[in-house]
């Protein structure tokens, strides 16, 4: 457990690190953004699958209703290393957030890709989601 709760820090401390590098106008977007740190596990021998599904549509389904995408890890460590994603998403607000996982859930291409990826059962057992907002000292502030 130890282990991932220091991964999960530098996975926050890396896309920190990422927003500051990508551009100027990170500092314009970074006021008032929220992030949200969501870790999955997958069902046992389904975690190439749900690797995959993001590598081939999560991400770019994401984009298409506003989520800006972070970063995307794996821990180095089994067991997590062998079912645990984990990713931070960006929104505009907290309502935001919502309106979006509302439009991607029902987004008809979702729908087709979830049914394609799960014609063999479900793929993904749990999921964590945390919202974060930066700190008065953040550089994402």
């Amino acid at each position: 457990m130890k282990t991932l709760s220091l991964f999960v820090l530098v996975a926050i401390v890396f896309a920190a690190g990422y927003w500051i590098g990508n551009s100027a106008s990170v500092h314009a977007q970074g006021k008032g953004m929220v992030y949200e740190l969501r870790t999955y596990t997958a069902n046992e021998g389904k975690f190439d699958a749900v690797v995959a599904r993001f590598r081939n549509h999560t991400l770019k389904l994401f984009e298409k209703h506003g989520m800006k995408n972070i970063g995307y890890w794996i821990p180095q460590d089994a067991p997590q290393s062998q079912n645990t994603l984990i990713y931070i998403v960006a929104h505009p607000s907290r309502d935001a957030a919502k309106k979006a996982w509302d439009a991607f859930r029902n987004d008809p291409e979702w729908k087709k890709v979830q049914q394609a990826t799960e014609a063999n059962g479900k793929i993904v057992a749990k999921i964590d989601s945390v919202f974060m907002v930066p700190t008065d000292y953040s550089p994402l502030k």
